[in-house]
């Protein structure tokens, strides 16, 4: 996969490294209130207890410190809590054991742990997984767009940095809806599911001579500020239910304090709004 990196060459002293779902794309919350949680009522038959289910799988996956986890352990979080206050879920036990500790967390590692020990919850981790990626792709285009101020904010960015789309998505989904909406044309390099995690797509790029405080990842969830975090670069979040207003603070005030070599206190403020913002301390 690190073939990926060799054809790139930094043309900047500067690095941005933007995540696609739910940060640059208003595609995250259409995903899980249209498509995941509804799928999981459906493959468990909780249609009985689908209002309060479905608003604890959007809070566990969206507005909550847990934002942007796995999908597997979204499932595995919330069939626990589905076992513990509405129905019993036979299985539920062994899918949060191997959710936790798994090195791998995929349709073919579900499938491959079904074949290994017969349990029906792993055929039907499979099964629900399977069905949240077909109606993800019925999600009409028009309806999947970049929240506003993004253009203006990568455009900013390209004019002194290189930028680096790292998201762990889907490439072909990731480079449709960037073609489409017109932002590819400030990505330098464009670094999918495929590349590897974020935390190793950012590391791999520290190896083309960035300097200490020359990469900033732009996110919104906790596993973009931990990826930077692991490379001892700046992160800046975007914050959820205040998208646009995060892409303008980003534009008008973020991109200079990085480019001056100002950004580590102003850093720490966001970071503090950003965890605040997902209900920590």
């Amino acid at each position: 996969m690190d073939t990926i990196f060799n054809g790139f060459v930094p043309g900047h002293q500067f690095l941005i490294c933007v995540d696609s779902d739910g940060c640059a794309m208003d595609t995250m919350d259409i995903k899980h209130i249209r498509c995941f949680g509804p799928c999981m009522v459906k493959e468990w038959g909780l249609e009985e207890w689908a209002q309060p289910v479905l608003s604890r799988w959007n809070e566990l996956n969206l507005y909550t410190l847990t934002r942007g986890i796995n999908r597997f352990k979204g499932l595995a979080l919330a069939l626990g809590e589905v076992n513990r206050t509405c129905a019993s879920i036979d299985g539920v036990e062994e899918l949060d054991v191997w959710a936790k500790k798994a090195p791998e967390l995929s349709n073919g590692a579900v499938e491959d742990m079904y074949q290994r020990t017969g349990l029906p919850i792993f055929a039907k981790a499979l099964s629900w997984s399977r069905a949240v990626n077909e109606a993800v792709n019925t999600l009409p285009e028009e309806e999947k767009n970049p929240f506003p101020g993004v253009v203006q904010g990568l455009r900013a960015a390209h004019e002194f940095a290189d930028v680096a789309v790292v998201s762990s998505a889907n490439r072909e989904a990731v480079e449709e809806e960037w073609n489409r909406c017109g932002l590819l044309e400030f990505v330098d390099i464009l670094l999918c599911q495929d590349a590897g995690s974020k935390s190793h797509c950012i590391a791999q790029l520290k190896k083309k001579g960035y300097g200490a405080d020359g990469i900033l990842m732009v996110g919104d969830a906790p596993g973009d500020r931990d990826a930077a975090w692991e490379n001892g670069v700046f992160f800046y979040p975007i914050l959820v239910r205040h998208e646009a207003e995060s892409w303008e603070e980003l534009r008008k005030t973020g991109l200079e304090a990085f480019r001056v070599g100002r950004y580590s206190s102003y850093g720490q403020e966001k970071l503090r709004q950003f965890t605040e913002n997902l209900g920590g301390r």
